[in-house]
């Protein structure tokens, strides 16, 4: 007789590579079900103000059998809520402090003056994962980022941290997803003396550079690719943000890349 198997539930889905949310809702998550979370992911890039009642009559319009149920219960899945009327990204948490928006009227010209963070659906070939990214507005480089197979607080300061080893912002804005009002989250700004700033309720276009920064990783990257489990998808992020920070140029930055402002070295001031 075998011995029963010892590790825990998350250990054994680490070492597999397989997201414990896909093992929660194998049964139900089959192939049809990835095809229709990729198609809602990438239309909802175009049009985040699409509910679950527009949502279900695209798919349809699509030639996708689906009714509202499905769709409501993917797009849960998947962390993704209309910015009308409600918050477009993480459900906040009522019994959580927030704070100001500190960012209405500020000129931010210069690295480290203002830091952004968000959380992201990643579509694979079966199943789904979490990211969350940390930038500097100025310069549009990724300090840190960190993926998840749950919307759980711990990746999110793990990625907090990682970023603060590398250097500290006078200001640090995010959304009010519970994620970032959590007091592990707060706790860990507050202790680095960093202001915390806030989006309003229902305005994404408070975050906007993170946003930009979704677009372009999915287009350009996420879309074109099928991860099969995590660790693939991990390791092709290490590739593509070390791409992005380094050698993608970007025409709001005076064709510079993000690595060449946050470091002061712009390409023009090369040729001049």
């Amino acid at each position: 007789m075998s011995k029963p198997c010892k590790l825990s539930l998350q250990r054994r889905c680490m070492l597999l590579g397989v997201s414990r949310t896909l093992h929660y809702y194998a049964a139900r998550f089959d192939a049809y079900n990835a095809q229709l979370c990729r198609i809602i992911d990438e239309q909802y890039l175009k049009t985040p103000c699409y509910g679950v009642a527009r949502m279900t009559a695209h798919l349809i319009r699509e030639g996708y059998a689906v009714n509202k149920k499905r769709v409501r219960r993917l797009m849960r899945l998947m962390g993704l809520i209309a910015i009308y009327p409600k918050k477009r990204t993480s459900i906040g948490n009522e019994a959580h402090k927030k704070y100001p928006y500190l960012l209405r009227g500020l000129l931010i010209e210069r690295p480290n003056q203002v830091w952004c963070a968000d959380i992201t659906y990643i579509p694979m070939q079966r199943g789904f994962m979490y990211l969350v990214a940390i930038m500097d507005w100025h310069s549009r480089k990724v300090l840190s980022w960190a993926v998840s197979n749950t919307l759980e607080e711990d990746f999110c300061v793990y990625a907090l941290k990682e970023a603060l080893s590398k250097g500290q912002p006078d200001i640090f804005n995010t959304d009010q997803g519970s994620q970032f009002t959590g007091d592990s989250f707060t706790k860990t700004l507050l202790d680095a003396g960093v202001r915390i700033s806030m989006d309003g309720k229902g305005r994404w276009i408070d975050n906007v550079m993170v946003e930009r920064l979704w677009r372009t990783l999915k287009y350009e990257y996420i879309y074109l690719n099928a991860f099969g489990n995590g660790k693939e998808l991990r390791q092709g992020l290490v590739q593509w943000f070390k791409y992005y920070n380094t050698e993608r140029i970007h025409s709001s930055l005076d064709w510079n890349t993000p690595d060449e402002i946050y470091n002061g070295y712009s390409h023009l001031k090369r040729i001049a």
